[in-house]
């Protein structure tokens, strides 16, 4: 039997080569971002919206009148000068209330409107109503309260840090007034008990609670976030699928199944007319991934959903401009182009969107790449479908103006490449004569051409 001459490929030292550099480089490029964008968000923290609303009436102390509450809020505004990691947004209960709902505020801290009232009662004098019996109700004083409201469906992680901010500016208040209750009680004649001096230095009790809340089957307000992550693979994964299934129908690529092997005749024709069978393909190849995604998630999964139209036409539109967008990339490129699209849509989509991260917590070059990459965009929107009542300021109008860009672009771009390949007469498969009109090879001197040619 016949020994095969041809030296085995892993001899070549260009597979080895150009093999190991695109893999050091998607491997470094891939660490850098998604691990860079996220590693310290403590310290890349920059102007993290939250809510600051004094509702106190004030109270009379003293023969004056005062308003703690605006104490309050000009010792948080003075810290805020040399801290710029909060935003403090001073505004009304009910604007507050509409941010939350809206995920422009991760969070809120709310003076009530009795707290002057609860803190002088705290550092009042002793009446003769500490005289009445027990069972009196004038013995028992309110004590002064501070809300932090959280907002999860602005991003759990970001409602964490703002929460954290504003109990820690809670707790700073209390222990500001606390050293003013304890002088005004060192003034008095009667001496306090030690556990009345320790309730006085620390007299503000700090509550928590869900500003917007959201339902039990929302992955803590991350449900958006996956959700659009999908959609934006199974653009990827759709555009791919109908790259190789377009080839294999023009006969450009074989198919495998199993042992067997089927390749269609070839076809010969333009790359502008490839890209747009593709793109019409994908069209409704988009139809039926965004309606199975929704199935799988509302119907199968029990997702907490709402405008579930809207939901599908959304969900079906983002896979198709997203899929549209790759087969541009992949016309243009080809094989690199793959590679092209995963870190456009998601290398460097993932750790600049935000959904987990706040992009007040990124770099700044993430913070940069979240103006025009797409999982962004198409996170806001579904956050508004799904946890803000699909209000259009809540981020859906912003995502639907930067799909319709986008997908504009995909067809500009994808069109004038190819258009301007097929006028160049760069052809994918050569045409029938093309070879013909080639000019044959050069003879090896003392070999007939036949020979020379296998030679070569």
């Amino acid at each position: 039997m016949p020994q095969s001459t041809h030296p085995s490929v892993l001899r070549r030292p260009r597979l080895w080569i150009g093999t190991g550099l695109i893999a050091a480089v998607v491997s470094m490029l891939f660490a850098l971002l998604y691990v860079g964008g996220n590693v310290n968000p403590k310290g890349n923290l920059r102007d993290l919206p939250v809510a600051l609303v004094n509702a106190d009436s004030g109270a009379d102390a003293g023969g004056r009148h005062v308003n703690m509450g605006e104490q309050i809020v000009a010792g948080i505004q003075k810290a805020a000068k040399s801290d710029k990691s909060i935003d403090w947004q001073v505004v009304s209960r009910e604007e507050a209330d509409k941010r939350l709902g809206r995920g422009k505020v991760f969070g809120a801290l709310v003076i009530p409107q009795d707290f002057s009232a609860t803190v002088t009662a705290l550092g009042a004098p002793p009446s003769a109503s500490q005289s009445a019996p027990p069972s009196a109700p004038q013995g028992k004083a309110t004590p002064p309260t501070l809300t932090v409201l959280t907002n999860q469906s602005a991003g759990s992680i970001g409602s964490s840090m703002s929460s954290q901010a504003a109990q820690k500016a809670a707790h700073a208040a209390s222990a500001q007034l606390g050293q003013e209750l304890l002088k005004q009680a060192a003034a008095q004649k009667t001496p306090l008990p030690t556990a009345a001096q320790l309730k006085l230095a620390d007299p503000v009790t700090v509550t928590v609670a869900d500003g917007h809340p959201v339902g039990s089957r929302s992955a803590l307000g991350l449900s958006a976030f996956y959700y659009a992550l999908v959609l934006v693979v199974c653009g990827m994964l759709g555009a791919n699928l109908v790259n190789s299934q377009v080839d294999t129908a023009l006969g450009y690529l074989h198919t495998d199944y199993g042992p067997v092997r089927k390749r269609e005749p070839v076809q010969h024709t333009s790359r502008v007319r490839t890209l747009a069978v593709g793109m019409a393909l994908m069209l409704g190849t988009s139809l039926v991934m965004g309606t199975l995604v929704e199935v799988a998630t509302v119907k199968i999964l029990d997702m907490d959903a709402s405008h579930l139209g809207l939901l599908w036409l959304y969900s079906v539109a983002t896979i198709a401009v997203v899929g549209i967008g790759s087969l541009a990339l992949f016309a243009a490129f080809g094989t690199p182009g793959m590679l092209l699209a995963t870190i456009v849509f998601v290398a460097m989509a993932v750790p600049s969107s935000g959904a987990t991260v706040p992009l007040q917590a990124l770099p700044g070059f993430f913070r940069a790449l979240a103006d025009f990459e797409p999982l962004r965009q198409i996170t806001e929107g579904m956050r508004s479908i799904l946890y803000y009542g699909a209000q259009a300021d809540a981020g859906l109008s912003r995502a639907w103006a930067s799909m319709g860009i986008a997908l504009v672009a995909a067809l500009v771009f994808g069109f004038a490449v190819t258009r301007f390949y097929d006028r160049r007469g760069l052809h994918r498969i050569p045409r029938p004569g093309a070879e013909s009109e080639a000019p044959a090879p050069a003879e090896t001197p003392g070999l007939p051409g036949a020979e020379a040619n296998a030679t070569a």
